[in-house]
């Protein structure tokens, strides 16, 4: 009986002290550093300096150890390595981050038809250069890089977490999904810290949690121009691709950033896609999907992905047409 009672008052305790906690009046804590080449936001709120500064500093060594990853910017990042052994039938064990974001990543090429793919890395690297020296890739050289793009080249090993890339001159990307996947790691070492409310944002993705104290949401303004929306989002992700800052202009045309596996050819007639859902993830890929799936396929294909919601607006002759999934106007 001594023992029940001992294990009851120590039960006890732990539930009032973390209901204290609880009830300590929450502060607003804000910080920004850049990351993978773009800008990384983080706000949450905490009972105190010394919480506030643990879960930041976690947060950023999260974020840091992804990079390391995931980028294809550093010559010797784990997913430039993996690409490396592309064509030489190896299969090669890798860390629990790459595998799950690839796994992700073919999970939803395969359910987009292709319209999302992270084995264009070869026509990534062809158009940033196009767009750096603002010259048009030749023909020739995008039928060498296409031919390289197939993410079903992609062989995942689930038991031995391993993977082989089948064609030589294969090359990842996941560029498309990986701040998505960032985004939802860094909540979830948030949690971890008992940080109920939190805001991260990689370079315009965003996933939220808890409202703020006292708010029925984050308050997020998305959209361009006079054609805006503001938001009240809470436990969700949003993310917005639009090719008003990265294109190519060639010909009287204008090529956006965002390529067509397809193609192989950046998007025209393009202006922004707005994708709210459960998780990063797929809120940052599904924008690239529906981008390049544009409006009218982008209402069929909806269907595969519950949960998700969709504002697009395209320009047509110069005239913008705009849609809104089923249940988009419910954040307003």
């Amino acid at each position: 009986m001594r023992y029940h009672r001992l294990f009851w008052i120590v039960g006890w305790l732990s539930w009032w002290i973390s209901l204290t906690a609880q009830s300590q009046p929450l502060n607003r804590y804000a910080y920004n550093r850049g990351l993978f080449g773009t800008h990384f936001g983080l706000i949450l709120y905490a009972p105190n300096d010394s919480l506030a500064t643990t879960a930041k500093n976690a947060v950023y060594a999260r974020m840091d150890s992804l990079n390391g990853v995931m980028s294809d910017y550093l010559d010797g990042s784990e997913i430039n390595r993996l690409s490396a052994t592309a064509g030489t039938n190896q299969w090669v064990p890798v860390s629990p981050s790459l595998f799950a974001v690839l796994q992700k990543a073919v999970s939803i090429a395969k359910a987009s038809d292709g319209l999302f793919d992270p084995t264009v890395g070869p026509l990534a690297q062809l158009w940033r250069r196009a767009v750096r020296r603002k010259v048009f890739p030749s023909k020739a050289d995008i039928r060498k890089a296409h031919r390289l793009v197939d993410y079903r080249l992609i062989e995942l090993d689930s038991l031995k977490q391993a993977v082989k890339l089948k064609r030589a001159g294969m090359r990842l990307d996941v560029g498309g999904i990986g701040q998505g996947y960032a985004i939802d790691e860094g909540m979830a070492v948030l949690r971890t810290h008992g940080i109920r409310s939190a805001l991260l944002d990689i370079g315009g993705d965003i996933l939220v949690s808890d409202p703020p104290p006292g708010e029925r949401g984050w308050r997020i303004q998305t959209g361009i121009g006079a054609d805006t929306l503001k938001l009240y989002l809470k436990n969700i992700a949003i993310t917005t691709s639009g090719a008003d800052h990265r294109y190519l202009e060639h010909e009287g045309k204008r090529y956006s950033h965002l390529l067509d596996p397809r193609t192989g050819i950046g998007l025209r007639q393009h202006a922004w896609t707005t994708v709210i859902a459960p998780d990063g993830v797929r809120a940052d890929a599904l924008t690239k999907v529906f981008s390049v799936a544009r409006i009218r396929k982008s209402k069929k294909l909806l269907k595969r992905f519950p949960g998700v919601s969709v504002w697009q607006v395209e320009q047509r002759k110069n005239k913008p047409t705009s849609w809104k999934s089923t249940g988009f106007d419910t954040y307003q």
